[in-house]
């Protein structure tokens, strides 16, 4: 057997391994869109043994997803999420981006320490700090309301670290040129330091944009209406008393997974960029 052949049978050999993890790792996403497609009947009927109608529907249907905007009014939580997302997006952008060029551009007592706190403060588990968290909000009004789904969201430690190694990176004799001509700092912030700052701003916003859509225990502890629900809370109605509406769960999740992922592919180069520019390497 040749060079050649050898090579080319180990590139068929590796392609086919990836062929196979990439079917492995789709795999759930296939099954679920076809799910949403069919209805509870079929759904069972074809689940075992496995066989092509595991995956593609004997009869393709979109009532489930008639059914959860008709009859769930699936559409409230998803504006609900959206609003609360893009408000986060917004605001922790401006805090945490104020926040590292302060870290980053200054000299002042205990920056070493209070930088650590906040490292320290994105490695605690969310779910160790829900209750003492619920308790403040609850004291200052904000249970049931966007807005006490939204503040918590706002100030992350990571993506403020983000901010941080990034602003390091940008020349200080911008910075001090600037200072010299007279600028002010807020007039700095904006004309030298944003439009540098494209990418780590699309990056901690599209940081910003997964935590809050994919969050659970937050918005299931504050929010109390179904006016105000979030998206994954949502689906959880789909799971009733005595049986569970598998279709429309599936539809529903579906939706719930497929806005981010639109929504990531065209930042995704921005996304890559901000993070190998702001030194955070695995």
């Amino acid at each position: 057997m040749s060079r050649r052949q050898k090579k080319i049978i180990k590139n068929a050999a590796i392609y086919l391994g990836l062929a196979c993890v990439v079917l492995v790792t789709l795999f759930p996403l296939l099954w679920g869109i076809s799910a949403s497609f069919r209805n509870d009947n079929e759904l069972y009927k074809y689940a075992l043994p496995f066989s092509v109608h595991t995956l593609i529907p004997v009869n393709f249907t979109v009532e489930a997803y008639v059914k959860i905007f008709t009859d769930f009014n699936f559409l409230q939580p998803i504006i609900n999420t959206l609003f609360v997302t893009v408000v986060s997006i917004f605001l922790g952008c401006i805090v945490n981006s104020i926040a590292a060029f302060a870290f980053a551009a200054f000299d002042f007592r205990f920056k070493k320490v209070l930088f650590g706190i906040i490292l320290l403060s994105f490695m605690i588990p969310f779910e160790a700090i829900a209750l003492p968290l619920y308790s403040i909000a609850d004291k200052l009004g904000l249970v049931n309301s966007r807005m006490g789904i939204i503040l918590p969201g706002i100030a992350s430690g990571l993506v403020l670290f983000l901010f941080v190694q990034f602003f390091k990176e940008i020349p200080a004799s911008l910075v001090e040129a600037a200072r010299v001509d007279g600028a002010a700092l807020p007039a700095i912030f904006c004309k030298i330091i944003i439009p540098l700052s494209v990418p780590v701003f699309i990056t901690a916003g599209l940081m910003i944009f997964m935590d809050q859509w994919n969050s659970y225990l937050w918005p299931l502890l504050i929010a109390r209406t179904r006016e105000i629900r979030t998206i994954q809370i949502s689906l959880s109605s789909f799971q009733q008393e005595r049986s569970t509406l598998w279709s429309c769960l599936y539809a529903g999740s579906m939706i719930s997974a497929l806005i981010p992922l639109f929504l990531f592919l065209p930042f995704q180069k921005y996304f890559v960029q901000g993070i190998t520019s702001s030194g955070v390497k695995g």
